[in-house]
């Protein structure tokens, strides 16, 4: 029989009067435990869906990897690459692509009878992945967009749409301007988007690919460039590698360079306030593990001291000072176990509410997101409970050897 487990457990059930100075102790302990570890659920779950929220908002506009014309990486004008369907098939032949899709750009005009804004047009075709605009509609419909004929169709953000006062099914006219001279088109508003990332939503709208390719006199094959998806995105440095293994520095057709760059290359501030995250995480996370361990050590040191007679006891009829301290050690971990049980139940239910009520609300032209969102990492959470039973016990093994300066003969006099 294993004495200290059993003689914690007799201690840690013992309700009796004798000991209630003990128990606000081991109350306010428990409480600690289950703040901390309550805390630092949220504190990841948060964090956790912010970064992935945010991710795959960006990469919805931009992909996992693009493809482009060199010149255009030096310059702000959006210069024209050769990519046809033998290219096509080429770039989705690279180890860890999933899919390509072709993109152009145009820049233009938005005007209404009373207003207007400047607006970069993206034009897409058939195999362009809608999935994320379709989870972002808000109104209307998606359209169907087209490499070969132009349908004259638009999607706009719904911050656009304010601005001008658009709504679906109205018709507005887009001006470009192309060697000195202007180019009119008139486009019909089919669908609303709003994704509350204002450097995208403010001035992004979507149009057909052969469109956008013929406002900016290009000929046929050519755009802006390509838009690859990777099948793992934890690998997308080394799928990054490989393209630029095989794409990078190679000419089309028209004697034009080919270059990549990832999304992180593309859109760098974003992703290095994302990482600044991590950073908060680790801070909140050693606060937190901190509370937990001071009130696990004042528990301690009160319960060592109430128990002082039992203790001169035990070491009367023979226990030694390793065996009465592994006995206060088991009793500690059932006081952390209580805590880690109660910190899960809040902390995972704080998860829970929050994914299915959305009761915690921010600011989307702050935070880019209308809800706090939250993501559940089992893993994560079992590794934080492992850590704070861990940190905990670690740190009340030095204060357990106040139990050696405790004489029996002086111990079994004291009240």
């Amino acid at each position: 029989m294993n004495l200290p487990l059993f003689i914690a457990k007799r201690i840690y059930s013992d309700n009796s009067d004798k000991y209630k100075v003990s128990r606000p102790a081991i109350r306010i302990a428990t409480i600690g435990v289950a703040i901390g570890l309550a805390v630092m659920i949220v504190t990841v779950s948060v964090v956790l869906g912010f970064k992935h929220t945010i991710r795959d908002k960006v990469i919805g506009f931009g992909s996992h990897i693009q493809v482009m014309n060199f010149l255009t990486m030096q310059s702000t004008d959006p210069y024209p690459i050769c990519i046809d369907d033998s290219v096509m098939r080429a770039i989705g032949s690279i180890d860890g692509i999933r899919h390509v899709e072709r993109y152009a750009l145009a820049q233009g005009i938005l005007k209404t009878d009373n207003d207007f804004m400047g607006i970069l047009f993206k034009g897409i075709g058939q195999e362009y992945d809608t999935g994320f605009l379709h989870k972002n509609l808000t109104g209307g419909k998606m359209p169907q967009f087209s490499d070969s004929k132009g349908t004259q169709n638009m999607l706009v953000s719904k911050m656009v749409a304010d601005k001008l006062k658009l709504k679906v099914g109205d018709k507005v006219f887009a001006y470009f301007i192309f060697n000195d001279n202007v180019r009119a088109r008139r486009f019909n508003i089919t669908g609303i988007y709003e994704t509350n990332m204002t450097q995208f939503d403010q001035n992004l709208c979507f149009i057909d690919l052969y469109t956008a390719v013929k406002l900016n006199g290009w000929s046929d094959n050519q755009c802006t460039g390509a838009e690859l998806s990777v099948k793992d995105f934890d690998r997308l440095e080394e799928t990054a590698q490989n393209v630029v293994d095989k794409v990078n520095r190679t000419a089309d057709r028209n004697g034009d360079t080919f270059t990549s760059l990832t999304i992180y290359e593309a859109y760098p501030q974003i992703f290095s306030w994302l990482e600044l995250l991590d950073i908060n995480v680790w801070i909140i996370l050693a606060l937190m593990i901190c509370v937990a361990g001071f009130t696990m050590i004042s528990g301690l040191l009160i319960i060592i001291l109430e128990r002082t007679q039992m203790i001169g006891i035990l070491k009367a009829i023979g226990a030694g000072n390793s065996t009465v301290r592994r006995t206060f050690l088991w009793f500690a971990v059932f006081i952390v176990g209580k805590g880690l049980i109660w910190g899960n139940i809040i902390g995972v239910g704080l998860v829970a509410l929050q994914n299915y009520t959305g009761f915690i609300s921010l600011d989307p032209s702050t935070y880019y997101v209308s809800k706090a969102p939250m993501e559940f990492n089992p893993l994560l959470v079992i590794l934080l409970n492992i850590s704070t039973l861990v940190v905990s016990i670690f740190v009340l093994i030095v204060p357990s050897y106040l139990i050696s300066h405790i004489h029996p003969a002086k111990s079994m006099r004291y009240e």
